[in-house]
């Protein structure tokens, strides 16, 4: 048994915060009912054709759905809705401000339907406030919550490479579902649960939060390298490669100077004996230990490193994650079906003991329609539908 057996989701989902807070539950057992759009479905289907011909947004999110395709506005549509609801868990939804609302699906209304039901909301920015019909792409949420402005080099700003906003939204829906869902198994009563992706992305900023209130200033760009650690980030070596270290405390420093660097008066030099004297100092520390590392590979410099116990790692690329020997020995990959055949993903990073994940296939646009619908005793208006 699987920990969600059980458990039933209906999810009014597009793009990637709610799918990929839905595709957890599904992971760890629960049914995952997903509804899309008559016709075209959830628009990231539509993003790219990269994984032979589906997109790779909608195959890393939505593995082991069932989709239904309905007309929200229509009385079909709503009667689906609602008797779905009737013997559902959790109702997940990210549509734009305000929209579930004026479909009748609003915690309020579902919950007089279902009184046990788990009823999660997510959005940008929340309900209530200036904000509240602002439109909120990943980007855009990034600016708002200052991570662009802390993130790239000192000449220019960027944005993190994932649709980090989305993410911690999704994370904390995820996790919000199942608070709710244990509190409800001692309650009995059902729960409301509000994300929103600025307010995720924020706490995820407590860090250079603390640093400019307390601080006087943000915390510097700085590329891969750290605001507040030193040294941190890539180093040059004699190959044109670089090597990725991390010292965290001074024992370490001292280490690292005596044992790596050859040189144990450096860890002593008024200019970096402490870290925040490092980080005041980072070129002249750079410059230090590039000039001992310019006499070995990228390689050599990381098994060093690794004899003597301290942090480092190699720059991969994608190729290099897909091929990454720890994943590989920890068998961290499996198959799963979809309509273009058989894929391979990651299995879910929380491995649970005894609780194997559903890894279920990627559902076509409506493929699970008729079936749902006569599932609900509404297999007389299932002529037709898609």
């Amino acid at each position: 048994m699987r920990t969600l057996d059980g458990i039933t989701v209906v999810s009014l989902e597009q793009a990637v915060a709610a799918p990929f807070a839905t595709r957890q539950l599904a992971d760890l057992g629960a049914r995952v009912i997903k509804i899309e759009r008559e016709g075209s479905g959830d628009f990231a289907r539509g993003y790219d054709e990269t994984v032979r011909g589906l997109s790779s947004h909608f195959v890393w999110l939505n593995r082991a759905k069932e989709s239904v395709s309905l007309d929200l506005k229509s009385d079909l549509g709503r009667s689906a809705i609602h008797a779905l609801v009737r013997r559902a868990d959790v109702f997940v939804q990210n549509l734009a401000p305000g929209a579930a609302e004026r479909l009748g699906f609003g915690a309020a209304d579902l919950q007089a339907l279902n009184p046990r039901l788990i009823h999660v909301s997510i959005s940008g920015y929340g309900d209530g406030g200036p904000y509240t019909d602002k439109k909120a792409y990943d980007l855009l949420v990034q600016c708002e919550a200052g991570v662009v402005s802390i993130t790239g080099t000192e000449d220019e700003p960027s944005k993190v490479g994932v649709s980090i906003a989305d993410i911690a939204a999704g994370m904390y829906a995820y996790t919000g579902t199942l608070t709710a869902l244990l509190r409800r198994e001692r309650t009995g009563q059902g729960a409301t649960v509000e994300v929103s992706m600025l307010e995720a992305l924020a706490e995820w900023m407590g860090f250079p939060l603390n640093y400019a209130t307390y601080g006087g200033t943000p915390p510097p760009r700085t590329g891969a390298r750290h605001a507040a650690i030193a040294p941190y980030g890539p180093f040059h070596c004699g190959d044109g490669q670089q090597v990725f270290l991390g010292i965290q405390n001074e024992r370490e420093w001292q280490t690292f100077c005596a044992e790596v660097l050859g040189d144990p008066a450096l860890a002593t030099d008024p200019r970096f004996e402490r870290n925040s004297l490092r980080v005041q100092n980072v070129d002249d520390l750079v410059a230090e230990i590039e000039r001992v590392f310019a006499g070995s590979t990228a390689e050599q410099v990381a098994a060093t490193l690794e004899q003597r116990g301290i942090a480092n790692a190699l720059l991969r690329d994608i190729a290099g994650l897909a091929a990454h020997p720890q994943l590989e020995a920890r068998n961290r990959w499996a198959e799963y079906d979809s309509p273009v055949g058989r894929l391979r993903g990651l299995v879910p990073p929380a491995t649970i003991e005894g609780d194997v994940p559903v890894m279920g296939p990627i559902p076509e646009v409506g493929e699970h329609t008729a079936a749902v619908l006569a599932e609900l005793g509404l297999d007389s208006a299932v002529e037709g539908v898609q």
